[in-house]
This record gives structure tokens, sequence and C-alpha cells, in this order.
């Protein structure tokens, strides 16, 4: 595997700031039932990095102190994580809202068969990866097979509720683009997906978010293979827009991997890249203080957030959504 880290260093990217934390995305680990071509975390079956349930508690007494609203909660698969329910359940007590990212395919495994009940029971909600409407793009891009138990699973998950117009329970998916391209418009994009899939399958959803494909880990490693690693970066930087700076995700959030380490965003957990000017911190080193108003760790991928219409784990960042 390359490591893209020394290709992605630069100094030129605007300098940015925390603003009040709100969110805690928390990568549970890397063990996964598939292997994406586009993901970013390297994540697959034979994986066995797992955050302990004792970094679990940690953070659950961090959120609870500083008052955080979301823990938004990644892999892997996060739904194979031992103590995931554990976790929701506790979350879920507290007030906290849960977001699930869900490649879909699990839920329809044997062994987590009833995990979309569970994740209905605790109003968790999914923000599930379909890269495409079309079988032979998602099979393409995750694997063969992926895009038949995922349409199987929207429309379990339909009959619970989720996705519907009357219902609290939120389904939302996620579009990644297929090569080293920009993602196309949301909007346009979210009302071919909903006309696509109502018509073909029946099945609704709440909101589209479209996502850049990150020059890291396997993306970046294959980028880099195929001598397409500059290209993709300066595509990133032609397209750069200043206005997006204000909306970036990592404004508002922090990163804490499967060790229970902190860092601005999940692609810097990605690089190794810790919270700007500190040595690795840990959760239960963690304070309010450290962060407000905090210079946050930036390289050449953060253009990859800042082209075009913007880009986060909840899609173009000139859309608002709740």
């Amino acid at each position: 595997m390359h490591d893209t880290r020394p290709l992605l260093a630069t100094d030129d990217f605007p300098a940015i700031f925390r603003k009040p934390l709100e969110i805690i995305q928390i990568n549970l680990g890397y063990l996964c039932n598939l292997s994406c071509v586009h993901c970013h975390v390297n994540a697959g079956p034979k994986r066995t990095e797992l955050m302990s349930l004792e970094t679990l508690e940690q953070v659950l007494h961090f959120a609870e102190q500083a008052d955080i609203h979301t823990l938004d909660l990644t892999g892997g698969a996060p739904e194979m994580h031992p103590h995931f329910r554990y976790l929701v359940k506790a979350a879920h007590s507290k007030g906290i809202k849960i977001i699930d990212r869900c490649n879909l395919t699990i839920l329809e495994d044997p062994h987590y068969k009833d995990t979309a009940e569970f994740l209905a029971e605790h109003q968790v909600e999914i923000v599930a990866s379909l890269p495409c409407y079309l079988e032979e793009n998602v099979d393409k891009q995750r694997g063969k097979g992926v895009f038949k138990d995922s349409i199987t699973t929207l429309q379990r998950l339909n009959k619970l509720g989720y996705g519907q117009a009357d219902s609290v329970l939120r389904l939302n998916l996620v579009f990644n683009p297929q090569d080293a391209l920009l993602p196309p418009e949301q909007n346009s994009l979210e009302l071919a997906y909903k006309q696509h899939l109502q018509q073909q399958y029946g099945i609704v959803f709440n909101r589209l978010f479209v996502i850049a494909n990150m020059p890291i880990q396997r993306f970046g490693s294959q980028l880099v293979s195929q001598g397409r690693f500059d290209a993709y970066l300066q595509l990133l930087r032609d397209h750069y827009r200043a206005d997006n700076l204000d909306s970036l995700m990592c404004l508002n959030t922090i990163s804490i991997d499967w060790q229970g380490y902190l860092y601005d965003c999940d692609f810097n957990q990605m690089l190794a890249m810790p919270l700007a000017a500190r040595s690795k911190t840990h959760i239960n080193e963690l304070t309010v203080d450290m962060l407000n108003g905090a210079a946050i760790a930036t390289a050449a991928h953060c253009y990859g957030c800042t082209a075009g219409q913007g880009s986060s784990c909840g899609g173009a960042l000139e859309v608002k959504h709740c």
C-alpha cells in the first residue's frame, strides 16, 4: 500500500479555527464486510482493529460532560463492533442523537438481521452508502451482489418507517464518484435518485449527500499507482472556493480513532495528523477548553472539502440540511 502522506503536505491552505464543539465522529474500527475501492479507511473483513469498551465509556463520559448533541458512528461497518448496541443504548438514554454510517449490506447478514429493527427502536439516523442507483456501477465499486442486497435493505428500512415523509426515522444516502472526478450538483442528482429508486423499487429516502473521494488510503494509493494522483489534487485545487471555509465540518466536529486518539477530521485521522499544534491527544485527556478557537491541522487533501459545491460527511456544503 502506497503512503500518500508526503504527497499531501502543503502550507498554502488557508488557516482555519475551531468553533464550539457539537459533534463527535467515532471510528469504531476497521472491520467491515466489504472492501470498497473508494474507501478512505482501508477497511475490510480481515481488519481486527476495534475500539475497547473502556474507550467507548470515556467517549460517552466526555460527550455528556461537553453537552455534545450528536455521535456520528463510522468504521468499517460500525454495526460489527461487539459493543455497538451498548453505545447506541447509552447515548440514546442520555438524549444524544446517533448517526450510523451504514453500508446497508451488513443489515442483510444473518448475524445482524435484527439490527435494522434495533436502529429504528432507538431512532438512529442512518446515512447509507449507495454510490449509484445503477446495479453495474455499484457492484463495480463495492463488490458483486452489493446492489441487490442494498435495495433489499432499503425496502426493509422503508417498511420500518425510515425515509417516510411523516416519520422521525431519517434515511440519507451517500453518493461517491466512480473515478477521480468532482461529484455532480447535489440537488439535481438527489432528484434523479429519488425518481429512479421510487419508480423501479418503491424506495423513498430523505436526502442524498454527495461526497468527494479523498486522495488518501485505498483511493489515494490507486491514484498513485495509476500516475493520476497529482492531476486529481490539481483538480481539487483548481475548483477551490473560499466561500466553503465557513461550513467545513471540522469546525464543530472532532474525530476519534479506534484507540481513542483525537483528530480534526476523519480524513486527518487516516493520515495520522493529530490535532493542530498538539502532540497525540487521547479522549481521556481532552477538555472543551483545549478545542475552543484552536487551529485545525490542514494539508492538500483539504481542497477536497472546499472544491466546487464543497464536501463533507453531510454532503455538499452549500446545501443546508438538518
